[in-house]
């Protein structure tokens, strides 16, 4: 039997919950794509963390003790850590993962993340807005583009206001729907376009 395809969420006390949730639910169900994720939480510590909304996570497994070779995307949520000075475990991750081919999707704060780390010098990228990733120190910011959700190469990036264009993104990157689903799906979920709802449900068919 085939396995499952595996995407690594980074979990950290202070994640911010509504920044991936719509990611997840696609990657989880395969509900519009027809391939099912397995989701593998990953932390600095099997310890519990407690995400911005109150929500415990008990992770799966250390990041350090995860092959990228064996992983299908790694997902960085954004957090109060990494405007704080941390997340460099889940940087290191993000060099790794890359190195091994394997897409890094980052949002809002992880972004900052990536920047501090010299992962977005050179290639497109988006975050909350340019002066926010330039408080980073980095010298990508020729490749800042004011858009709700990047895809440059590899690194899936976008703000906290934009979940839903952050999941099309990935689901684009991954080549795992056709633009006319990722159309409908940005049109029900951030649009609330509800003519948009038969071809999405097309999709699922």
């Amino acid at each position: 039997m085939l396995s499952m395809p595996i995407a690594h969420l980074a979990v950290y006390d202070t994640l911010a919950d509504w920044e991936v949730g719509h990611l997840l639910v696609e990657l989880r169900t395969g509900r519009f794509t027809g391939i099912a994720f397995d989701v593998v939480t990953v932390a600095e510590s099997t310890e519990p963390i407690v995400t911005m909304g109150g929500v415990r996570y008990l992770p799966d497994a250390r990041v350090a003790d995860v092959d990228p070779a064996g992983s299908d995307l790694l997902i960085l949520p954004g957090g109060e850590l990494w405007d704080a000075g941390g997340g460099e475990a889940f940087a290191d991750a993000a060099r790794s993962w890359l190195r091994a081919g394997v897409p890094v999707a980052a949002i809002c704060g992880a972004t900052f993340g990536l920047a501090r780390a010299g992962l977005l010098d050179g290639r497109a990228h988006t975050s909350a807005a340019r002066e926010y990733l330039a408080a980073s120190g980095y010298a990508g910011g020729a490749h800042y583009a004011d858009a709700r959700a990047v895809i440059g190469g590899d690194v899936i990036t976008a703000g906290p206001q934009s979940p839903v264009q952050f999941a099309a993104a990935t689901l684009r990157r991954l080549g795992l729907a056709s633009e006319q689903t990722l159309a409908a799906y940005e049109a029900v979920f951030a649009d609330g376009d509800q003519t948009a709802y038969p071809r999405l449900m097309a999709a699922a068919a």
